[in-house]
């Protein structure tokens, strides 16, 4: 699971911002901010960047 759609919102980016600067399609980037798929790293890595925040940042830990 990711964090994605909450550092968005904490940040107040709109997913098709975030699709732009990804080079991705809005549909691919709503399914890694509703944790409907999730993003290769190489992706993630990249998110991180451009979010300006650290890659673990952006990953829930499971709770026990």
């Amino acid at each position: 699971m990711n964090r994605i759609k909450e550092i968005l919102d904490q940040k107040g980016i709109k997913q098709t911002w975030l699709a732009d600067k990804l080079g991705k399609s809005y549909n691919i980037v709503n399914g890694y901010v509703q944790n409907r798929q999730q993003p290769r790293l190489e992706i993630l890595f990249e998110i991180a960047k451009i979010l300006e925040v650290e890659v673990k940042d952006l990953i829930k830990e499971e709770k026990k």
